[in-house]
């Protein structure tokens, strides 16, 4: 399911190339990446295995054009081909807003392209989609062979209720940009529909301008965030005179998990008294042992095995190494806490026996 980062502005929405083994999956994001702009890509991640070129998934977050007060920003995943990697399709396939199907317009492909387009709407069943209502779209890839599938073949097998679809050929770069326009404006629908992106036609009133920093502290961004980081605090009845004073939690350390409320609320201690260094790094922390509870591996897998926006801790991580971090530094340092442990909570981690 797309996200909305309130912080950011931004509309996550995750897209998924899916199709069998070897039928350019990988070729066709590869496609996309090298026709964006670097400033608006991110890093292109493969796995190649011997018996296909993604083991795993393909990562590749693009931002495209605004969509109402929000940015839209894509996550592009490709899924592994072989039927014995089924496993690891229904993980990546979790969450997703849209999916690309990729058939093989090779005459010997025909039955793995039904057999995978089956398997698609059997994966999505089990997360209570249906393929019928879902935002799909159809690559018919190896148009260049001079032997391909005839297209009205292709299209009676595989595409019987008319989703957008195109003629392409990924190693030459033909039709796959438009198919991924398609795409994009399927989820913006999608999107609205779902009233996760509200509709141009829907905002009668104008957008209030962002709050300007008063002189006087007391109405100050920075004073507003302390109030509400205050009067969120759960009020604790007074202990027994003889017990000694027990510290209030803050919002964030109220969801953090018992191994983790002595860090997180040092962070929001930090924060309160101003030290933005202080919280940010304290932030760094929580989430670096926070994500490690997902299991072995570096930050950034560990992240996305919990779901979690690994731009969001890539950025915490720049933020942490930069010197005079201000408010919202801190603000956001903490805004990734907060989403890690929802993470965790989904998740069940970390177990009573850790």
């Amino acid at each position: 399911m797309s996200t909305v980062n309130v912080m950011a502005r931004e509309v996550a929405a995750k897209l998924v190339f899916y199709g069998p083994g070897l039928s350019g999956k990988t070729t066709s994001l590869k496609c996309i990446y090298e026709s964006i702009k670097p400033s608006l890509r991110g890093e292109l991640m493969s796995l190649p295995t011997e018996a296909d070129r993604t083991l795993f998934f393909d990562f590749l977050p693009v931002r495209v054009e605004r969509v109402g007060e929000y940015a839209l920003r894509l996550a592009l995943y490709t899924v592994p081909g072989q039927v014995f990697y089924n496993a690891t399709r229904k993980l990546v396939l979790q969450g997703a807003d849209g999916v690309i199907f990729v058939a093989d317009s090779n005459p010997g492909a025909d039955d793995a392209n039904r057999e995978s387009m089956a398997n698609l709407e059997e994966n999505l069943a089990e997360q209570g989609v249906r393929l019928e209502s879902f935002p799909l779209v159809i690559q018919y890839n190896k148009r260049d062979l001079t032997n391909a599938l005839p297209i009205e073949h292709m299209r009676a097998a595989l595409n019987p209720r008319s989703v957008p679809d195109f003629e392409t050929s990924a190693t030459a770069g033909q039709g796959v940009l438009d198919g991924m326009k398609a795409m994009i404006r399927l989820v913006i629908l999608d999107l609205r529909a779902r009233r996760v992106v509200p509709s141009p036609k829907s905002r009668k009133q104008p957008v209030a301008e962002p709050m300007a920093l008063a002189k006087d502290e007391k109405s100050s961004l920075e004073a507003q965030l302390k109030e509400h980081l205050d009067a969120a605090s759960p009020s604790l009845p007074a202990p027994p005179p003889e017990a000694p004073p027990r510290p209030l939690l803050g919002a964030v350390a109220a969801l953090a998990p018992a191994a983790l409320i002595d860090p997180t609320r040092a962070a929001e201690v930090a924060f309160s008294q101003g030290d933005y260094d202080g919280c940010v790094r304290a932030c760094l922390e929580v989430v670096t042992r926070g994500v490690a509870f997902a299991g072995d591996g570096n930050i950034g897998s560990q992240s996305y095995l919990l779901g979690l926006d690994g731009r969001d801790v890539l950025e915490l991580q720049t933020r942490a190494a930069r010197a005079d971090a201000r408010i919202d530094d801190a603000a956001f340092a903490l805004y990734v806490v907060s989403q890690t442990f929802v993470r965790l909570t989904h998740a069940g981690l970390p177990t009573p026996q850790q």
